[in-house]
């Protein structure tokens, strides 16, 4: 059996449906999942990852573990805590979605620090172990929905600046391969998309999907400022602000890990788009 940590995120709940997919005996746990996030028959226990003891129950049985590393809030997690509890529950094999900001923004609490921890408690464990380091998602378009749904509009900052975001569906994928297969144990896959593309071509790329313009206005970084200060912590908005307007060298890479895993291209922004439109129409 397999336990998906995170199991109603962008990651882990497609994660869940290809495990599902395949018939492999999965366990879906997150504080709130309930049985309408997961396909018929998969198990589903709600649990969290700040109580480590509250894990036992739902790692008990289990082969494999795929842990997310706990997002904004990781910094209130302990990381050998939840591998302890692993390692007691019987499980041999861990797959850890870590970020791209351990090797890029190392100095980060929010990007880099936080998820250091993770891989370091992964690595320590005595576990085979998989470490997956995407960098920004597809899905982050979503906070375009409800603009694009009123008003057909897209506002952003660093309109032309490229980037190769990854599609969660891809991360997936290579999650549930390293999952279940020999010769990924001791590795760390650094995930993107195929090519690099802007703001203002993901809001074409919509407009595509649509079937409709989508029209685009560059924000200052001062107005995006304001507007991500509104759900994100202060010193996670400016590393986020400075990933997005003035990314390194290692953050425009575009990296061949995904076809080496799946055989085959990662996915296009585009084709996330067309997948996922009716979030904007």
């Amino acid at each position: 059996m397999i336990v998906v940590t995170g199991a109603t995120g962008n990651v882990g709940g497609s994660l869940v449906r290809a495990l599902a997919a395949a018939g492999v005996p999965t366990t879906a746990t997150s504080r709130n999942v309930s049985a309408a996030d997961v396909p018929e028959h998969v198990a589903h226990r709600r649990a969290d990852l700040a109580d480590p003891a509250g894990l036992r129950a739902v790692f008990d049985g289990a082969d494999a573990l795929f842990l997310q590393n706990g997002g904004p809030s990781a910094h209130l997690l302990s990381p050998h805590g939840i591998v302890a509890v692993a390692r007691a529950a019987g499980i041999g094999r861990v797959v850890l979605l870590s970020s791209q900001g351990v090797a890029t923004r190392p100095e980060s609490q929010s990007h880099g620090a936080t998820a250091l921890a993770f891989e370091e408690a992964v690595r320590q464990s005595g576990l085979a172990w998989t470490i997956l380091r995407p960098g920004g998602f597809h899905s982050n378009a979503y906070a375009w929905a409800e603009p694009v749904r009123a008003h057909r509009t897209v506002a952003a900052p660093f309109a032309d600046v490229a980037l190769p975001s990854v599609d969660p569906d891809d991360i997936a994928e290579v999650a549930a391969v390293a999952l279940r297969a020999d010769g990924h144990d001791g590795r760390i896959y650094e995930l993107t998309g195929p090519v690099a593309t802007t703001p203002r071509q993901r809001a074409e790329a919509l407009a595509d999907a649509l079937g409709e313009p989508v029209r685009f206005v560059e924000q200052t970084a001062e107005e995006a400022r304001a507007q991500l200060l509104d759900f994100m912590p202060a010193p996670v908005v400016e590393t986020t602000l400075s990933i997005l307007g003035a990314p390194t060298a290692a953050e425009r890479r575009i990296s061949p890990d995904v076809e080496r895993v799946l055989g085959r291209a990662p996915r296009t922004f585009a084709d996330w788009a067309r997948r996922y439109v009716a979030a904007f129409k």
